[in-house]
């Protein structure tokens, strides 16, 4: 789990954490701020790997495109940067906090309360 330090909270959705696990420190960890010598490494690992390995009768996960789907949606920038900014003190992606939230609306069955002012 989470250390003590850990700034995210639990947060859980049916028995399952809706944060995802938090990002390893390992040496050969890949991600962007990487060690570029360690990762050539790594590369000729998995160039072994691919030649060790026959996936050539592998199938895709038949439900891995139910599970998300690319939307375009337009927000304005304060609602951008303020998801930016808690997804940064939280270490998570800001689209990931995003979907949390929304997920979180949706299973809640939050509704927004609006008023219109008449013209």
């Amino acid at each position: 789990m989470h250390s003590p330090g850990d700034k995210r909270e639990a947060s859980h959705f049916g028995g399952l954490s809706l944060l995802p696990k938090k990002r390893s420190n390992h040496q050969n960890h890949f991600c962007s701020e990487g060690n570029p010598h360690r990762a050539g490494a790594l590369l000729g690992k998995v160039a072994k790997m691919r030649r060790e390995y026959d996936f050539s009768k592998a199938q895709r996960n038949p439900y891995a495109s139910r599970l998300k789907r690319q939307i375009t949606i337009r927000m304005d920038e304060d609602t951008i940067s303020y998801f930016k900014q808690l997804a940064q003190d939280i270490g998570i992606p800001y689209q990931t906090l995003i979907n949390l939230y929304l997920r979180d609306c949706a299973a809640s069955q939050k509704k927004l309360s609006l008023q219109w002012k008449p013209a």
